[in-house]
């Protein structure tokens, strides 16, 4: 999250309208035969179909209707008829071409996001991204911001297959490691696709990986981690390797976070930014981090929503178990990375709760309710912690007031259950339907595990999210 990228970088992508699209699509060179629609389900995962590029013109009029009754969380039987309108802005193509087994047949294709809409024209209340939409707009009006810019950190894990977490390697943090070739290889695809990477490595357990993004604003950020996922998960496979976002494959390493990065902005202008301010954060920065702390055990089920991404948040893994924030503390739910001269548009604050098999639409969106929350409050920041708080004693967590975050999905889903702000920010829709789907899930985990495997992953978990996540 260094700097944001030139108005002119990646320009083959830059779709403006409808027009720039059907243009592209027009141009014999492009050779695009069809285009993937897009869109999240409740629990984030990705949906799509594909259309011929020459539906695309009456599908930018009348949008394209779709059976949302098998989708997770969206409409029951009777009721199943949705429309999906693609979003110009979001037009990529794919960096390859596909081929045939008949002689002569090629084809590419691109991709698209788009407004999922009920059949009377009404935006769909189970439409995540809508969900962020909304909360966004929310905050443009309440706090007068502009934008609301992410930077997610993705890490995940490549293995030999989806069968079962065998290591591929005993690399560490920066160090050692195999795979650093297929990194390399999916940020050059991402890069021709116009997505931005700011760095790769090896991360601290053994075959763990992390590229990160370049900032965006939060909902083209959102599309863009679905399409980074996508791209990872391909490049492994077609390298015979799979890769997964599940948040704790390995017992005894450390799991796999998404810590996000992010900041409030308006007329090209930094919000979070005050040279005379505390760790040179603005007052508004400050009531934001405080609203995200005290709604930090409300919003869990969102950030962390899987039984196994308790698994992670568990003491001596650098994942983050308790509620208070500082600078150079990574045991901390809230890092403040130290500020550069000169570089105020880099001022942010990172929340590291979140693990990268969430629905990412939702967890920017109540990150944001959360923060807006503290900032409409004012509510008071507490004071830094500097110390290892894994180290502390309880008397001294006790003294600097430190909560911790819910120590199960169970207890994430109760808590988020009595939230206002969580509700309001998913709308009832999706928050009635995202309880009861993570009710049912820790139902049958109760059913297949015994309490010995609390902070343990069981075989259960391996073979209900490993091959999925």
């Amino acid at each position: 999250m260094a700097k944001a990228a030139t108005p002119t970088a990646f320009k083959a992508f830059g779709t403006r309208d409808e027009k720039d699209v059907l243009a592209v699509l027009r141009d014999p060179a492009s050779d695009i035969q069809f285009i993937r629609l897009i869109f999240p389900d409740i629990l984030g995962r990705q949906m799509d179909f594909a259309i011929p590029a020459s539906e695309l013109a009456s599908a930018f009029k009348e949008g394209k209707g779709f059976d949302g009754s098998s989708v997770a969380g969206f409409v029951r039987i009777e009721e199943s008829d949705l429309v999906i309108k693609p979003d110009p802005k979001t037009f990529r193509i794919l960096p390859w071409t596909y081929q045939g087994f008949a002689e002569g047949v090629r084809w590419r294709e691109a991709v698209m996001f788009g407004d999922i809409l009920a059949p009377d024209g009404g935006v769909y209340k189970g439409d995540s991204r809508a969900a962020l939409k909304r909360v966004l707009a929310r905050a443009r009006k309440d706090l007068g911001i502009e934008d609301f810019k992410c930077g997610p950190e993705l890490e995940f894990f490549i293995f030999p297959s989806s069968d079962a977490p065998a290591l591929t390697d005993v690399g560490g943090y920066f160090f050692s490691g195999k795979y650093g070739e297929v990194r390399k290889e999916i940020q050059l695809l991402l890069h021709r696709m116009g997505i931005a990477t700011e760095y790769d490595h090896h991360e601290a357990a053994h075959s763990q990986h992390e590229i990160d993004l370049r900032f965006l604003d939060a909902v083209e950020m959102a599309d863009t981690a679905m399409i980074f996922r996508y791209m990872v998960k391909k490049v492994c496979r077609m390298h015979g390797l799979y890769a997964t976002f599940m948040p704790k494959p390995v017992n005894g390493q450390n799991g796999s976070g998404m810590h996000v990065h992010q900041s409030l902005w308006r007329g090209g202008k930094n919000l979070f930014f005050d040279k005379s301010g505390p760790y040179h954060l603005s007052l508004l920065a400050q009531r934001y981090m405080a609203g995200l702390m005290t709604h930090a055990r409300e919003i869990s089920a969102i950030l962390s929503q899987w039984v196994n991404s308790y698994k992670r948040l568990i003491e001596g893994y650098e994942a983050p178990v308790y509620i208070a924030w500082g600078q150079k503390n990574r045991s901390a739910y809230i890092r403040v990375p130290e500020y550069q001269p000169g570089k105020e548009h880099a001022t942010r604050i990172e929340l590291r709760a979140a693990d990268p098999a969430c629905n990412i639409y939702l967890a920017f969106a109540v990150m944001l309710a959360a923060g807006a929350e503290g900032v409409r409050r004012k509510s008071e920041l507490a004071d830094p912690v500097e110390e290892n708080i894994y180290h502390m004693s309880g008397a001294r967590q006790k003294h600097f007031e430190i909560r911790v975050l819910p120590r199960s999905l169970e207890e994430a889903v109760r808590i988020m259950e009595k939230s206002a702000v969580v509700r309001e920010a998913l709308g009832e829709h999706i928050f009635a339907k995202l309880v009861a789907n993570k009710l049912k899930e820790v139902e049958e985990y109760g059913r297949n595990v015994s309490g010995e495997f609390d902070k343990q992953v069981s075989d259960y978990e391996i073979r209900r999210y490993l091959p999925v996540l």
